[in-house]
Parts: C-alpha cells; sequence; structure tokens
C-alpha cells in the first residue's frame, strides 16, 4: 500500500546546550560534515559514560576463563573493517554528520515498534546503508549524527522509501550530551540495546593517534542475560558461562603490542585501555569499524594472529537476567499544551510541556528529538502531536491537537 506523506514547514525554538555536558573531548559543533568525515575529537556521552571508561585496572571477572573457552580460546580476532570492498560491500559500518538544518523524515517501522523511537529523523536521501554500494539483506544499519544539536540516530534494516521517508525495522536516538541509555529489555538499532557508532574503529581517531572509547564485538552465540551498558538480550541460552549481552573484553596488559605497525598499536592499545564490549550475535571476536579508504587492509589483518587467549573479561557490574531485571517508574508528564490550539494557517503554535524523571524526549510528527521545555512550529494542517518521555524503566506519551483552519 503506498501511503502519502505530506512535509511540513517547521520552526524550532533550539535551546543551547552547555559546554560541560559535551562528550569529555571536543565539541558537537566541531565535527566536519559528510559522509564518514572527522569529529575532530569529539567523542560521544560524558567520560563518566561506560564506553569512555579507563578499564585498563578494573578487576578479572572470576567467570573470565569459562567465557573465554566459551567463545573458544583459540579463536582469532577480526577487524571487520577496512578499506575497499569485498563482495561488491564496503567493508564497516558507514556514518554520515548532517547540520541541524538537515530535513526531518518520517520513519516507518517493521518488526519493533514499541522499543522504538519514534521519527522523524534527519536521515538524508543519499545516507549509506550498511553493505553500500550494494547493501542486500544483511543489516543495512544506517548511522547519523546530527552536529548542531548533538544527536545521533541508528537505524536497523534501513530502506529509503520513494517519498524520502525511511522503512526500518527498529531505531535509536541518543543524546550524545547525557549518560543514555535504553529502557530495560528494549533493543536499540543493535541487538544489545547499544549505541552502533560510538563503539566503532574510526580511521580519524587511529590517525589522531589515539581510541578513547571501548569497541564494539560480536560472537556467535550469547547469553539470555545482559551486563550494562547493554539492556537487551538476543539469545535463550540460559548457560552461566555463555558471555552476556555487553560483557567486556580486555587485551593483557603483558601482550606485547610493540611489533604491530603503528596503526594496529593504536587498537591494540584502546583494547588494553577501554576494551571491546559484547554487542551483537554474529561472528566470533569481530570488531567493528567505519569503512574508509585509507586503511591499510595488510596491517589490518596482522591483527588476526591475536587469539581470544590473549583478552581476559572484566568485572562491569550486575548481570541482568529475565529473573532480576530492574523496575522503576517511566517518566511523568505534567503537562503537554498547545498555544494557541487553533490556529490560522502560517502561524505559529508553541508546544510547552513539563516533565520529569525523563532522560529524552521526542515529539512527533514533524519535530522529533526535543530538549528544554518549549518550542515554536508551524503547523499548515490539523495536526495531533505526541510528546514521547523516556528512561531507563518505560515510556510515557501525552498528546494535544492543533487545529488548523
Amino acid at each position: 500500500m503506498k501511503t502519502n506523506v505530506k512535509f511540513f514547514a517547521i520552526t524550532l525554538l533550539f535551546v543551547a546546550i552547555p559546554s560541560s555536558l559535551y562528550g569529555q573531548s571536543g565539541t558537537c559543533s566541531g565535527m566536519s560534515l559528510g559522509q564518514g568525515t572527522n569529529l575532530n575529537g569529539f567523542v560521544p556521552f560524558p567520560s563518566s559514560n561506560l564506553w569512555n571508561t579507563d578499564i585498563s585496572a578494573a578487576l578479572v571477572d572470576p567467570n573470565s576463563s569459562n567465557y573465554i573457552n566459551y567463545i573458544g580460546s583459540s579463536v582469532t580476532l577480526h577487524p571487520d573493517f577496512g578499506a575497499g570492498t569485498y563482495h561488491n560491500q564496503s567493508i564497516g559500518i558507514p556514518y554520515q554528520i548532517v547540520p541541524g538544518t538537515q530535513a526531518k523524515v518520517p520513519i516507518i517501522y517493521g518488526l519493533y515498534p514499541d522499543e522504538s523511537d519514534p521519527g522523524p529523523m534527519p536521515i538524508p536521501s543519499n545516507a549509506l546503508i550498511e553493505g553500500y554500494p550494494k547493501p542486500g539483506n544483511g543489516d543495512r544499519h544506517v548511522l547519523v549524527l546530527e552536529k548542531d544539536g548533538c544527536w545521533l540516530y541508528e537505524l536497523y534494516k534501513s530502506y529509503l522509501q520513494k517519498n524520502g521517508s525511511w522503512k526500518a525495522d527498529s531505531s535509536a536516538v541518543w543524546d550524545m550530551t547525557i549518560n543514555e541509555q535504553r529502557p530495560y529489555t528494549w533493543t536499540s538499532a543493535d541487538a544489545a540495546g547499544l549505541p552502533i557508532f560510538v563503539g566503532l574503529a574510526r580511521y580519524d581517531e587511529v590517525a589522531a593517534g589515539a581510541i578513547n572509547h571501548a569497541l564494539r564485538f560480536t560472537i556467535p552465540t550469547s547469553q539470555r542475560a545482559f551486563v550494562l551498558p547493554a539492556t537487551h538480550w538476543a539469545s535463550s541460552v540460559t548457560d552461566p558461562n555463555a558471555p552476556p549481552m555487553g560483557m567486556r573484553l580486555r587485551l593483557k596488559s603483558t601482550f606485547d603490542i610493540s611489533t604491530f605497525p603503528a596503526d594496529d598499536q593504536v587498537i591494540l592499545t584502546a583494547l588494553k585501555k577501554y576494551g571491546m564490549i559484547l554487542a551483537d550475535n554474529g561472528s566470533a571476536i569481530f570488531i567493528s569499524g567505519a569503512p574508509d579508504n585509507r586503511w591499510n587492509n595488510n596491517d589490518l589483518n596482522l591483527l588476526k594472529t591475536i587469539t581470544a587467549s590473549n583478552f581476559e573479561v572484566v568485572q562491569t557490574g550486575t548481570i541482568y537476567t529475565p529473573a532480576n531485571v530492574p523496575t522503576g517508574p517511566s517518566p511523568t508528564i505534567s503537562s503537554f499544551t498547545a498555544n494557541p490550539s487553533t490556529a490560522a494557517p502560517g502561524q505559529p503554535v508553541t508546544l510547552s510541556w513539563s516533565t520529569s524523571g525523563q532522560l529524552y524526549n521526542i515529539i512527533s510528527p514533524q519535530v522529533g528529538a526535543v530538549r528544554g521545555t518549549s518550542i515554536i512550529i508551524t503547523p499548515s494542517g490539523t495536526t495531533t502531536y505526541t510528546l514521547y518521555s523516556t528512561n531507563q524503566y518505560g515510556r510515557t506519551t501525552a498528546s494535544v491537537t492543533v487545529t488548523v483552519q
């Protein structure tokens, strides 16, 4: 069935973001626009975020050897990124950086609408899909960083529609200025409920000499459990020796990296300092990265000489199973109003809200992720707006209708 989607002109009242809320290094506004471009030192999320935490001195998990043996101690590391193509597909998960003026378009959901963030999202029609130029039927992730608002948008199983909207099986919006997490047991665009972009190895970081965050990796079989920062499991396996989603591997401090090329040493140093976080079911110890023609594939291939036995699992907190998932109150929406609620065509309308306990708010349709307590819009037709307020325990909604006559 063909759906006709109308796009409305909207005037937005943006709220300034204190510089102290930005990631630990650089600013969102300093990122370069374009596909696979330079973040110029910006690291998503605050320095206290688990992705950005130095775990080089963390205690080894008592079950470490069992986890490693479950994966396979002789399994070798595999960089799942590089230059050029393999079977007509780029190697890695691409991303793009857009300005705040990028048009927001509707997102149509397939498998996981109840655990996805609603649109609109600033996904350009030329956004790179994982596996480009021939994405095929793989995960087809689309990752977009909006630098002026400092938001990260991620889609899974993404397909551009003829009217400019996007269809996806699931999505997630990430506020890169705070320690955001998905609600417990919710997925994201990734099986573990994690952000994908923040765990990618990127060439601009390696060229600058340091990766300042953990990396993302996959294994064939995980446990029906998760440990933060993950919030979702994707398995029916209850073996306590099977790795839970969010499990963190650290390259042993005694492992000698001096014989590896300089670029490899940057990656290996990050694996000693920040480790890598289990994010999805897939091939064994495949590390995710962004495709870039500047990668030296010969150098990257040398990483395949490293085995699981060279890693250890670090303690990173409580393992959550269906028996002990945390519960708590969803956000409270005290009010959500439109002033005026009846307007002439082209007349500005102020949407105002009061919420508490939320991590982030989204207004759909037409508006998207918001901060602050109000926004000015100019609807061109009668529209019902819904405020979605989300925290680690769930989501609360409220709606208001603006009548245009």
